[in-house]
Formats: C-alpha cells, structure tokens, sequence
C-alpha cells in the first residue's frame, strides 16, 4: 500500500533564489528544533554543543561564534553547565577570561541530535541525484565559509 508520501511530488516553478533559500532555511531550522526540543535543547544550545564538538573557545570567542553578547553567552553556558553538558576553566593565555569544554554527557547529546539531523537532512535532499547534493553541499559550504571568514570565523577546526 503507497501512502501520498511515497513519491515525490513534481517540482513547482522555480520559487527565485531569495524565496528557494528562505524556505529551506525554515525547512531545515524547524527540523533542528523539533530534534533538539526532543532532548530539551533550544537551537542556540544545540549549536553551542556542536562548537563545542572540535574546540574549546573563550566565553567571548564562543558568543562571537553564535552572534551573542557577554549577558547572553553566560546564561546559556550556566544552564548548559548546570545540565553537566559543558564545563568552564580559566584560560591558560588569559587570567581573565575562561574556556568552555563539551563533556562527555554534553558530547553523546549532541552526537545524538546530530545524527538525528542528519538523517532527517539525508531524507530531505533524497530526490535529489547524488551530483546535486555534491554540488549543493559544496556551494553550501562556499556561502558558509565566505560569511564566517566576513565575520572573522574561522570554521576550521583546527585553525593554524
């Protein structure tokens, strides 16, 4: 028995470049929080974690990363360390600042969401042919790395 569901539905016209990714900006955040929301994570914790994954930043570098300020990155980081999800140690290059670690409790969370995300993208872009995911995972990454590097990320994770 086929469910509507089944099959994918004909492509509509071509919603422009500015509609085509808005949409799959809501497409893929909505999928974020209802998979974070599962482990009762908001979005901003989610991706704090996933920093978190291959490096330990300052509490400053670490809301530059998220776009938050001083009040906000200390919140998050005090309800994530309350969770034993992420720990702060003073940073060895400067007294006055401290560095954020994932646990091991904060690191199965996130690989746990992550997998989960990356499931429900993998089933997203399944109509897709294999060259077209390639080719929109690397136009992706050149519009992802541009706006970093803009904001002076480096999202490397290992940056030397």
């Amino acid at each position: 028995m086929t469910s509507p569901h089944d099959t994918p539905p004909p492509p509509t016209e071509d919603l422009g470049l500015v509609d085509g990714l808005a949409q799959l900006s809501f497409l893929v955040q909505s999928a974020l929080a209802e998979i974070a929301g599962q482990y009762d994570l908001s979005v901003v914790q989610t991706r704090m974690l996933g920093i978190l994954r291959d490096r330990e930043p300052t509490m400053n570098q670490l809301g530059h990363h998220l776009g938050l300020d001083k009040s906000s990155i200390t919140g998050l980081v005090d309800r994530a360390q309350r969770r034993g999800l992420v720990t702060r140690t003073p940073s060895t290059v400067d007294r006055r600042s401290f560095q954020v670690s994932i646990t091991d409790a904060g690191r199965q969370l996130v690989e746990q969401v992550a997998a989960q995300f990356a499931e429900r993208i993998e089933r997203c872009v399944e109509p897709l042919p294999a060259t077209d995911r390639k080719r929109l995972s690397r136009m992706a990454t050149r519009i992802v790395t541009a706006d970093a590097h803009d904001h002076g990320i480096d999202l490397r994770t290992d940056p030397r």
